[in-house]
């Protein structure tokens, strides 16, 4: 293909496709999470109400149904997390040293949410960085299953969301972000980070993408 036929408006082809949860797990993702520990009751739902609310009533229901509808069509679907590989987190970014965010090797914080739990085989990486390209093989892991064509769902949108999107963009994968299977922490937030991402990746609604996918 010359360079002047080049586009990201490619539709997904399964074989060489793959779903990327991000971030989506307790320490995040639930009012009782690490994340939200040092808060008040009063002060989570004034700083955060929108962000579970939303999680609970739209952006959950959304990446089960990503799930199912890739699970069904066997494309592989993996799942990245904040989790330290030590105990005390050692091992972690320095931003996350700066931000305080530790979520120890093994913990409760670090399981992706009950709702979106992986199959036995589905393959699941701790990250301790916000882009989950910098601290694991998640590169060397796409390229050994054939995958051409990356679509990302998770939180938050303007920054782990969005830190995958550019760097996958960089690495020469086709991109897809699900618009309506992102989340963070205020709608204005959402829509102006997809706004500034637009030119790395196609956005397409968990509706557009299992219609695609099922016609595919």
């Amino acid at each position: 293909m010359s360079e002047s036929n080049l586009s990201r408006e490619v539709p997904l082809v399964p074989s060489q496709s793959a779903l990327l949860f991000i971030d989506v797990q307790n320490f995040c993702c639930r009012r009782d999470g690490g994340e939200f520990s040092d808060l008040s009751e009063a002060e989570r739902e004034a700083k955060y109400g929108y962000f579970f609310d939303h999680m609970e009533s739209t952006i959950l229901p959304n990446m089960q149904r990503l799930q199912a509808g890739f699970r069904a069509k066997g494309v592989e679907v993996l799942y990245a997390t904040i989790e330290s590989l030590t105990k005390d987190g050692r091992d972690r970014s320095l931003d996350y040293k700066i931000t305080g965010f530790n979520v120890p090797k093994g913990s409760w914080d670090g399981k992706v949410l009950d709702a979106i739990a992986p199959l036995e085989d589905e393959i699941w990486l701790p990250k301790s960085s916000s882009s989950v390209f910098i601290s694991t093989h998640i590169d060397y892991l796409l390229r050994n299953l054939g995958v051409r064509q990356l679509v990302i769902s998770g939180v938050v949108t303007d920054q782990c969301v969005e830190s995958a999107v550019r760097d996958a963009c960089d690495l020469g994968y086709l991109v897809t972000l699900v618009s309506d299977g992102c989340a963070t922490y205020s709608k204005e937030r959402h829509e102006h980070s997809l706004k500034e991402i637009a030119g790395y990746c196609r956005q397409r609604t968990t509706e557009e993408i299992l219609d695609e996918l099922s016609g595919s």
